[in-house]
């Protein structure tokens, strides 16, 4: 939405604002469910069962036709195998292990050459991030592919928990669905077409949240949906206030990691489970939590390596390198996510019976890496938190080697006991460091509504010095 459409939304009265969220809601829908979606949810879930055999050779047939295509038809790719060829290369485009891998910034300054020449973007659906880092990504979706990923929506985040995009719902996101200024109820909209609560993430002050407590209760809320840190707010305020009448079926989180504190409390404060997702806008890879507890990729998106440098490995932990196998029209080949994971051998099992693959663990979703004087990159800091402290949201910032500042917003019985419990786990995990403590009134978010809770803003001079000494 530019500028000028904000400014005119934002001067609607609340109703109308519900109003223009609902005839967005239905521009949405008719892009994300046709005629074909329920068979394709039912397919979804019936390929959950397939065997690994099965599952390679499906693979495998994909990925051949999408190395094809966009070798001899997407601009970017072929531009970079005719180049090759001059040079005398003559390695084959049909492996996946001859392609170099990619990084975010082509995509931000080409985004057009990552298009199908066979493909008109007026036709396609045009995502557009603004990125964790503030760089935007444009991209663009045939319609087909928009239903498919849908689909998996609706399979694998609310099939496998019990509910489906006909139930009421809230979800809690950083669209400005409510003026910032705003400091009176309501902090959301009525998507009517979408049977959806959208709730602003940027009013969850404390003596703001009660009135977001009691809207779930008016709208008859089945489920939640939304950043983790946002939900913990909620749920914390909830117990505090003992509401007992918040009962949901399932709380489903994406866009930052899963501290246990926040698993339980969230958890305790609805009665239901939580279930951790993961995913991007440039749809290589997702994956979702199942009642075993494991976070299953969905192979139909993408295909998933780990990188240890420039050495892909079959399986372990390193930078996550993806291809599309969904998006045909606009794919992404060996994409560098920016993440870090742990990739199991392929003949691990999951107790619940499905047969999508399992990763063992994500870091670097929304959180920088910090690192030690010594040289050593410390990933995700949750075990400072584990236990319980009388806070209700910290964030973690790196601003030099030897000094770190935790932005926290603290609960009624917070002592400065706890302040010192905060600073001794930190240090024993990043070694002799200053720990400066800021109690604030709320931590900010990014431009587009995400917590970050562990930021390194070591300067650069820094950062370059400690490479010359390791």
């Amino acid at each position: 939405m530019s500028n000028t459409l904000l400014q005119l939304y934002h001067q609607l009265p609340s109703p109308a604002r519900s109003v223009a969220a609902s005839l967005r809601g239905l521009y949405l829908s008719s892009w994300r469910y046709g005629p074909d979606a329920d068979r394709l949810v039912v397919e979804a879930l019936e390929r959950e069962r397939w065997n690994r055999e099965r599952w390679k050779g499906w693979e495998q047939e994909r990925l051949s036709q999408l190395l094809r295509r966009a070798a001899t038809q997407v601009p970017y790719y072929r531009k970079q195998w005719e180049e090759r060829r001059r040079q005398g290369d003559r390695t084959s485009w049909e492996y996946l292990e001859n392609w170099p891998v990619l990084d975010k910034e082509p995509l931000r300054e080409e985004p057009m050459a990552f298009v199908a020449e066979d493909c008109d973007i007026k036709r396609m659906f045009h995502e557009h991030t603004s990125g964790t880092t503030g760089k935007s990504l444009d991209l663009w979706w045939s319609r087909a592919m928009v239903q498919e990923w849908y689909a998996l929506f609706e399979a694998r985040w609310r099939v496998w928990n019990g509910v489906s995009r006909h139930d009421r719902w809230a979800i809690i996101g950083g669209q400005l669905v409510t003026p910032v200024e705003k400091h009176k109820p309501p902090f959301w909209v009525w998507n009517v077409a979408l049977n959806q609560l959208y709730m602003s993430s940027y009013h969850l002050a404390p003596d703001l949240i009660p009135h977001y407590l009691d809207a779930l209760a008016k709208y008859r809320i089945k489920y939640l949906w939304g950043y983790t840190s946002s939900l913990h707010a909620l749920a914390q305020e909830a117990l505090r206030l003992g509401r007992r009448d918040l009962r949901m079926s399932v709380a489903v989180t994406n866009a930052e990691p899963v501290f246990d504190y926040q698993r339980r409390d969230i958890e305790e404060a609805f009665g239901c489970p939580l279930r951790e997702t993961y995913g991007m806008s440039e749809a290589v890879l997702a994956a979702s939590e199942c009642e075993a507890g494991n976070l299953h990729m969905w192979p139909e998106v993408g295909l998933a390596e780990v990188f240890d440098g420039d050495q892909a490995l079959s399986s372990g932990y390193g930078d996550l390198v993806c291809t599309s196998l969904l998006n045909m029209d606009m794919p992404l080949i060996r994409y560098r996510l920016g993440d870090q994971g742990t990739l199991p051998p392929e003949n691990v099992e999951c107790s619940c019976g499905r047969t999508l693959p399992v990763i063992s663990s994500i870091e670097g979703r929304s959180d920088d890496m910090l690192y030690t004087a010594d040289g050593r990159q410390i990933g995700r800091l949750d075990p400072v938190f584990k236990s319980h402290l009388p806070i209700r949201e910290a964030q973690i910032v790196q601003e030099s080697l030897s000094r770190l500042r935790v932005r926290f917003v603290p609960a009624p019985d917070y002592t400065d006991e706890a302040g010192r419990s905060i600073i001794e786990r930190l240090q024993a995990r990043m070694g002799p460091m200053e720990i400066v403590l800021e109690q604030v009134d709320e931590v900010p978010r990014t431009p587009s509504g995400k917590f970050r809770a562990v930021i390194c803003a070591v300067p650069k001079e820094e950062l370059r010095e400690l490479e010359r000494v390791i």
